[in-house]
């Protein structure tokens, strides 16, 4: 169940902050690569669950890549020192840590708990940042994410994309017999469940703005058909009852709408349908394949792949639909456009020269860059703060192909798998939760 956060934490209070609230230790987001900041994340006192919340927050500040947690055992003061005598910043000095990450959790008498953290600028010897969440003691995953996406918020200037979930398909059983299941889970593959149960092979699952739902193709009686699932009820729905095949949906931003191919007389075109009165609309008309539309995140554009000038290429047009511009001339095939949350760039998959590559490029066509390759790469997704990509990866083996999940920066460093439970492919990151 998704934990919202202005109902279920139900109080959030900023403490008193002894120094100004502009912390003057900082991390240069804009470098494309840079040493990651120090910084000690102590153990939250007070109750068993603040060891794993500090578990947690240090593994997202340091899987980002931007931060470089300090082993605990260097540490000057126990949180129980902390609480009794303050931090003593003189102390924690000589570990040339610029940021130190306190907190605690207390009973808050009604069954709940009280989680407080603070956040601290050593060298300038005070706090810059505190917190204080009330809410029911299994959140404490949830509210972990949301203090290490208000720290990284705090030093680097941008939003942070820890509190998120991932929906994806994971994979399982042989090669010719492959079960494909609609997965949910943290961004940090924590928090598994199944939303779909393997009857049916999925494919391209799409979360809507609010995370509420997700759009994705199945295959029902031998047709590629469309549809949304509430993902708490897990109740699914027909997008339309058409003979035609169905594929490659997307959410608008403003979620009333789903944009998605269809297949008729040989030719696949682009279709919007309108949520809330099912009036469908076709977007373009060429007697080539058009599929895998994405929205520019004010919704007056769409970029999408089209084989109309003999090869696969990406394509832009008016949301409303018109005249398409070609916006990728390099060498190669592309694929998978989907457009970054902050409008800037456009990620896609790339084949060329028996490889295939993640990249990105300006969504004019300029700039592009080839951030990642492989045997076989695809399906690109972003944070929701346009900062950190997606994937997933086949590598061949002696048992066949296997598919992993991994994130990477945009700037093309700091590449990581992402733990499934089984195989998994085809992923979309959620926003932040709500």
């Amino acid at each position: 169940m998704i934990l919202f956060r202005s109902l279920a934490l139900l109080f959030v209070a900023l403490l008193a902050v002894a120094g100004p609230a502009r912390a003057e230790v900082r991390v240069d987001v804009t470098k494309g690569r840079s040493a990651p900041l120090p910084i000690a994340i102590t153990n939250f006192g007070g109750d068993p669950a603040g060891a794993d919340i500090a578990r947690v927050i240090t593994s997202d500040l340091g899987g980002s890549g931007l931060f470089k947690p300090l082993d605990p055992a260097s540490f000057i003061q126990t949180p129980e020192q902390m609480q009794a005598q303050g931090v003593q910043y003189a102390a924690w000095k000589p570990l040339n840590v610029p940021a130190l990450v306190t907190g605690q959790v207390v009973p808050a008498g009604d069954g709940r708990i009280r989680v407080e953290f603070r956040l601290h600028d050593v060298f300038a010897g005070n706090q810059i940042a505190g917190t204080a969440f009330t809410t029911a003691p299994q959140n404490w995953r949830r509210t972990a994410h949301i203090i290490a996406d208000t720290i990284y918020k705090q030093l680097t200037g941008e939003s942070g994309y820890f509190d998120t979930r991932v929906v994806y398909v994971a994979e399982s059983g042989p090669g010719d017999r492959r079960v494909k299941r609609l997965a949910i889970m943290d961004y940090d593959g924590e928090s598994n469940r199944y939303l779909t149960d393997g009857s049916q092979l999925v494919l391209t699952p799409r979360f809507s703005p609010t995370a509420a739902e997700v759009t994705y193709m199945a295959f029902a009686n031998g047709k590629p058909r469309v549809f949304l699932l509430n993902v708490d009820t897990q109740k699914r729905e027909l997008l339309a009852d058409l003979p035609q095949m169905t594929f490659a949906p997307r959410f608008s931003p403003d979620g009333n709408s789903v944009v998605f191919s269809m297949s008729e007389n040989g030719q696949t075109d682009l279709y919007v349908m309108d949520l809330r009165s099912r009036q469908i609309r076709q977007l373009t008309q060429t007697p080539s394949i058009d599929t895998s539309p994405s929205y520019s995140p004010d919704g007056s554009k769409i970029v999408f792949e089209s084989d109309r000038g003999g090869t696969q290429q990406l394509y832009m047009m008016s949301s409303s639909g018109g005249p398409a511009n070609r916006i990728s001339f390099g060498d190669g095939r592309y694929a998978g456009p989907v457009w970054s949350p902050r409008g800037d760039l456009i990620a896609f998959t790339k084949q060329q020269g028996g490889q295939f590559f993640i990249g990105v490029m300006k969504p004019d066509g300029t700039g592009e860059r080839l951030i990642t390759q492989a045997f076989h790469v695809e399906g690109p997704t972003w944070a929701p703060n346009g900062r950190v990509l997606m994937y997933f990866k086949e590598r061949p083996g002696r048992g066949g192909k296997t598919a992993r999940l991994f994130t990477i920066d945009v700037t093309g460093q700091n590449e990581r798998e992402v733990l499934t439970q089984s195989d998994a492919s085809d992923p979309a990151w959620s926003g932040l939760l709500p």
